[in-house]
């Protein structure tokens, strides 16, 4: 699989994220065939959040990585705290250290590879993350730190504070839902697409060398559905197709191939508990489409040449 740098983390890490918020849905055995058959492949970057499942998500994973111990030094690790559901969003000291040491007892490990600030919190006092994250790498509890749904001035004003490089950014990106392309396409326009709903954070991710996850690389609007076989867009599973059939993949794969076309480099998240799908997702990772062809999707998701 294509593998790409995580920021200035300076881990070389898989194109490819297997995500684990679906990994409750599963029997025990089931999350267990799941995970060797991904580390099979090469998928060795797990993303969690302490909320996923409420937690299950992560016992489960940990249960599979306490028998297979050695298992450890080959994957990379990441997790996500901040959310407190249907409460608020808190990246007080106090809550990111006791939430560390949550996440690290459900996955029965030592360490966190990367720990990433789930949401933004209104009240963040970014001094207090920059205590919690010194603690946490000083004890070694978390090697690396990132950020999710944040945007560039939020960042900012936590690396006034904040020594440790920001190595992700965890964001919403599909075909139909790549508004941080589209803006930087229809600049000092009226159109839809030229709304700056994110601060350019595409572009600043790129200056500041930090790498962009893709959450949700096959949905369209927040969590309306899966455009793949969608007949609301029919026309770009058309050229889904008709490109998958060329590539000698399927419309996810080429669905996958369009995101890691761009040169910022993402990583794409992959949601599914499927290992059938999760094959074709990491084998797009070497897929390579024509300027042409890319453009070609990007218009079939709805957005315009200006």
């Amino acid at each position: 699989m294509k593998t790409i740098n995580l920021g200035k983390s300076g881990l070389k890490v898989p194109a490819v994220a297997v995500g684990c918020m679906r990994m409750g849905d599963l029997e025990q055995k089931e999350a267990d065939n799941y995970i060797a058959e991904a580390v099979d492949m090469g998928a060795v970057f797990f993303d969690h959040a302490d909320i996923y499942g409420a937690g299950k998500c992560e016992e489960m994973f940990g249960k599979y990585l306490h028998g297979n111990p050695a298992l450890r030094d080959r994957i990379f690790i990441q997790s996500k705290c901040s959310i407190v559901p249907g409460v608020m969003y808190d990246c007080s000291k106090e809550h990111i250290l006791e939430s560390v040491d949550g996440i690290l007892k459900r996955l029965q490990t030592e360490y966190l590879d990367v720990l990433l600030l789930h949401r933004p919190d209104a009240l963040v006092e970014p001094e207090e993350v920059a205590e919690a994250f010194d603690l946490l790498e000083s004890s070694g509890k978390v090697r690396h730190f990132g950020v999710s749904n944040h945007k560039p001035s939020q960042i900012r004003l936590l690396k006034k504070y904040v020594k440790q490089d920001i190595a992700a950014d965890q964001l919403q990106f599909s075909i139909p839902n790549s508004q941080m392309v589209a803006n930087g396409m229809e600049v000092n326009m009226l159109t839809e697409g030229a709304a700056d709903r994110d601060g350019s954070v595409l572009d600043f991710c790129r200056l500041e060398d930090i790498t962009i996850q893709t959450w949700s690389p096959f949905q369209y609007g927040f969590f309306e559905g899966v455009f793949l076989g969608n007949p609301k867009y029919a026309e770009l599973n058309r050229i889904l197709e008709e490109l998958g059939e060329k590539y000698g993949t399927g419309s996810t794969g080429i669905a996958s191939a369009w995101i890691l076309r761009h040169p910022a480099n993402m990583q794409l998240v992959a949601g599914t508990m499927k290992t059938s799908r999760l094959k074709e997702i990491c084998e797009a990772s070497e897929i390579v489409l024509t300027r042409e062809e890319w453009y070609r999707i990007y218009l079939a998701g709805g957005h315009i040449l200006p």
